[in-house]
């Protein structure tokens, strides 16, 4: 069935349909951690000071009914107010925002999915419910799908199962069907060939595969939207998707992955067929053997020459420098109006906002203040260095 959606409007009509939500993700906006918020939570010698510290903050009591405060308590109860606020704004939305805050949670159901797989091919008996907490709450699935999940038996019979719970019945099951049917013909008809494949197939190639699909649905659905949601947003998954191709060949270095007869095939297969590296760039990485090999490709792409002299000068991790570029991007993705990109980007932030705020916590507990600007990426700060450059 095809879903014909009105496209979002423009400046004279925009707000009759998403005015509201706008304006509530705009002030969302506002309530992200300031400079003299982390100044003070770095002066805490406890988690108990950062508690009462972020009460003075956006995020107010959302730790009164704790007791003993962790890095986890910390991570948990902040993205419950992340969900809460992501719920709201999805139960207000018409279509086709509403569909787009969809495409926002099938990121979280496909780390999910991966998160339950990996965990049971490799332990049979692991516990599931320390299993489900690790979960991310925006990518939640019913019960019954989890169950099934960590439930599946190693048979034939099994895997058909969890072919027809996982890959078909939930939001994210075309993507698992279109892998499948480029990996075999079969696999959609033979329950024996779905085991074979998930048998013999790195749980990292699966997890690649199936967010370069989503990557690539996503951006086909903005473009539909057309309009300045579909310029915004396309230029935020071209980014994703330049930082996926470049992490799978840094990641394939030592593996089966960079032999010289699986470049162009396996590995190439994983390249998503988007972004600003697409398709002369990915071409090149295609055949790229070493860091050396990657970084002279990168040095023709200024962005992508900063973010990799930073990982090997060892000033940043590779993720943390994307990071940095994709909070740079998602702040600049507020300038503009009328179009989806902000909800996007709220979403995004608050995720690296937590990142931060756990990382800190972490620091505190291990008595490494020091350390703490080795993960931290600034956020909606007059210090970030884009910022300092203009």
């Amino acid at each position: 069935m095809v879903v014909v959606f009105q496209k979002p409007g423009g400046l004279s009509t925009f707000n009759m349909h998403d005015g509201f939500a706008e304006a509530l993700v705009r002030g969302f906006r506002l309530g992200f951690l300031s400079e003299n918020d982390y100044r003070s939570i770095l002066q805490c010698e406890n988690l108990s000071d950062v508690k009462l510290n972020l009460q003075e903050s956006d995020y107010g009591s959302f730790l009164a009914d704790v007791n003993e405060v962790t890095p986890s308590i910390v991570r948990e109860k902040a993205l419950e107010k992340l969900v809460a606020e992501f719920k709201y704004l999805r139960s207000i939305a018409d279509e086709p925002l509403a569909s787009f805050l969809d495409y926002i949670t099938y990121d979280y159901m496909i780390d999910n999915v991966m998160l339950l797989l990996k965990a049971t091919l490799n332990n049979p008996d692991v516990d599931v419910v320390a299993l489900l907490k690790q979960t991310h709450p925006l990518g939640q699935f019913d019960e019954s799908v989890y169950k099934s999940i960590v439930a599946f038996e190693n048979s034939a019979k099994g895997y058909a199962e969890l072919y027809q719970s996982v890959l078909i019945d939930t939001p994210i099951g075309k993507y698992f069907g279109r892998f499948l049917a480029e990996e075999s013909h079969k696999a959609s008809q033979d329950a024996s060939a779905v085991q074979n494949l998930l048998d013999n197939m790195p749980t990292t190639k699966l997890e690649a595969s199936l967010r370069k699909l989503y990557l690539e649905d996503f951006m086909h659905f903005c473009q539909v939207l057309g309009g300045e949601t579909g310029d915004f947003v396309t230029e935020l998954l071209k980014a994703r998707a330049d930082a996926a191709a470049i992490n799978i060949t840094l990641n394939s270095f030592g593996t089966r992955l960079n032999e010289p007869e699986s470049r162009r095939n396996e590995r190439m297969a994983l390249y998503p067929s988007i972004g600003n590296l697409y398709p002369e760039g990915i071409d090149k990485l295609s055949d790229v053997g070493d860091e050396s090999e990657l970084a002279s490709i990168l040095r023709t792409y200024p962005v992508y020459r900063v973010i990799f002299d930073k990982h090997q000068r060892g000033d940043k991790t590779i993720d943390d420098a994307f990071y940095e570029r994709e909070v740079e991007l998602n702040e600049l993705a507020f300038e503009g109006q009328f179009n989806y990109a902000c909800f996007y980007s709220y979403v995004r932030l608050k995720e690296q906002e937590i990142r931060n705020l756990v990382w800190i916590c972490e620091c505190i507990v291990q008595r490494q203040k020091e350390r703490t600007n080795d993960h931290f990426v600034p956020i909606f700060s007059h210090d970030s260095d884009f910022r300092k450059q203009k």
